[in-house]
Parts: structure tokens; C-alpha cells; sequence
């Protein structure tokens, strides 16, 4: 059986377990959040290593991309150079493959984006998702810099955010995880009563990207809306349904009533190829996507 653990910086709270089998393969599946106490994460990292098949980092990245660039972030690689003997893996493999196969599939079979308004709460740690939905014919707004640095500027290219990325991440990526995304407390804490960003939900027809971003700055009503994201459970669901929600669809598959997120599929990938993270290509993701038939999560609320 191959063991899988997620050590994330996320609230405990979220913390899920499941027996699975991909490919006749079984799996044990564990994510353990740590509450946002980096030093707790780094001990239990140490203390799996070399003991389980392959580890997920959550509520944080190793690396953004824009582009075929991608830019380190400080505490991200301090966590991963805790861990000598087993893969370890942020998602980003999988949200540079899967995620972008799953929003053509949604062009094709649920809802043509062609024209469609959607806002992209950070799209730089979803790179292929966003690119996705650039080359699909929507018409993005990408809001890093709102959401993740609470600035006012939207950008609505894709080579822009290219542009402002190569100019911006290197030093951004300096900063502490806390600063650009929610951990620990913080994501249990609910969305501020009067976010100035409510305009751009309202505006759009499809709210895409990370969970807690999207939540953060959510207005209390999304009265039609499609999300599309990840790493959501039954009371995340519930909450988009009491907002009004139209939509919701998750980029992996349900596991006993929660998607995982990226980072947890991304570890069981790495299992079943029996690689080393950085001797993974992308065409291994594609053979395997295509091996599994993984499907997205379809839940019609309204």
C-alpha cells in the first residue's frame, strides 16, 4: 500500500483521511495541518521522511509560474529541504496539467467559455488553469495583485501578468507565506464583513482559483455563479449553495465526500511513477491523467 501524507500550514480543522486504489494500486491518504506553525510543519516533515511513499506540501508553494518561468518562494523551499529521502511536490505539476485539461473539458461539456467574464483570484500559482481560460476565449481578470497584496490593480492579459510577475516575484517570494495567503487561524476566520473588492465577484460569471483566496473576499451572495477551485469539504459546498452559488466544480475528484487538494494528487502521481519530482516531465502527468480518467467534481447547487 502506498502511503501519502499532506503536511500543510492550513487549518487542523480540514484534516481528512481515505483508503483509495488508482490504477489497482491502493492508497492511504492523510492530510495533516499544522495550524500555520512553520516549525511544527518542519518537524513533522522531518519525522515522515523516508517513512512514507511521497508528501504534499499545502497551504503554500514551492515555486510560482508565469509562463514557462517559475520564481521560488523563500518558505516553501525551507519546508521542502526539511525532507532528504522522500518526493515531495507543491501541486504545481498538476495545476499545470490537470487543471488546464479540466477547464478545456469544461468548454466542452459543461459551459463554453468563449466570452465568458471570469475572475482569477490568483492565477500565478495556477498558471495553468489561467492560461486555460485566456486560450478558451474568456475574458479574464487576474487578481494577484488584489487579493494576494491587497492592491487595486487588476490585469487582463495574460502577457501582462507575465510582465509584472518577471518584475515583482523575485522579491515577493522573500516574504513570509502569511503575508501572501491565508494559513492556519486565518482561513477559519470569516470573510470580512466589507471587502473592497466585492465589485469584481459581481462582475463576473465564473470566480476560479484557489479556495481561500476566493473565500476571503467572497460577498455574502454569488447569486448565479459558476467556482471553479479545489480542496473544498461538505461545509465549504453548503457555503457556496447559502451564497446562492449556481455552480461548483473541483479540478480532482471527490474522495469520501472531500476534494483534495492538487499537492495530495500530485504525491500519489509521484508514487505511481516512482520518480523523483524534478525527473518528472509533463507528458508523465498527461499519461497518467489519461490512465486514470480522472473527472472533475460537478456539483449543481441552484
Amino acid at each position: 500500500m502506498k502511503k501519502i501524507v499532506s503536511v500543510s500550514l492550513g487549518s487542523s480543522k480540514r484534516d481528512h483521511e481515505v483508503h483509495t486504489t488508482f490504477l489497482q494500486e491502493k492508497f492511504h491518504i492523510k492530510r495533516i495541518g499544522t495550524d500555520g506553525n512553520f516549525k511544527k510543519a518542519g518537524e513533522l516533515l522531518e519525522e515522515l521522511d523516508g517513512k512514507v511513499d511521497a508528501i504534499g506540501l499545502g497551504g503554500l508553494d514551492i515555486y510560482l509560474y508565469a509562463g514557462e518561468k517559475r520564481y521560488p518562494l523563500r518558505d516553501g523551499l525551507r519546508l521542502m529541504e526539511k525532507v532528504k529521502i522522500t518526493p515531495v511536490v507543491d501541486g504545481s505539476g498538476l495545476k499545470n496539467t490537470l487543471e488546464a485539461e479540466v477547464i478545456k473539458q469544461i468548454h466542452r461539456e459543461v459551459l463554453p467559455l468563449h466570452d465568458k467574464t471570469v475572475l482569477m483570484v490568483s492565477a500565478l500559482d495556477r498558471n495553468g488553469m489561467a492560461k486555460a481560460f485566456w486560450e478558451c476565449g474568456a475574458r479574464v481578470t487576474f487578481g494577484d495583485f488584489i487579493f494576494a497584496l491587497g492592491l487595486d490593480k487588476p490585469l487582463s492579459s495574460f502577457q501582462e501578468l507575465e510582465e509584472q510577475a518577471e518584475k515583482l516575484l523575485p522579491e515577493i517570494g522573500k516574504l513570509p507565506i502569511g503575508f501572501l495567503y491565508p494559513i492556519g487561524k486565518q482561513q477559519e476566520n470569516p470573510p470580512p464583513a466589507n471587502p473592497n473588492f466585492f465589485h469584481y465577484y459581481e462582475e463576473a460569471d465564473i470566480i476560479a482559483g484557489d479556495f481561500h483566496f476566493i473565500r476571503k473576499h467572497k460577498p455574502q451572495k454569488l447569486i448565479g455563479k459558476t467556482i471553479v477551485t479545489n480542496t473544498i469539504t461538505p461545509p465549504d459546498l453548503e457555503s457556496f449553495k447559502n451564497a446562492e452559488a449556481s455552480l461548483v466544480i473541483t479540478t480532482t475528484p471527490e474522495l469520501n465526500g472531500r476534494s483534495f487538494g492538487t499537492n495530495v494528487m500530485e504525491a500519489a502521481f509521484i508514487a505511481l511513477l516512482g520518480k523523483k519530482w524534478e525527473e518528472v516531465q509533463k507528458e508523465d502527468y498527461l499519461r497518467l491523467l489519461r490512465e486514470l480518467k480522472l473527472k472533475p467534481r460537478i456539483e449543481r447547487l441552484n
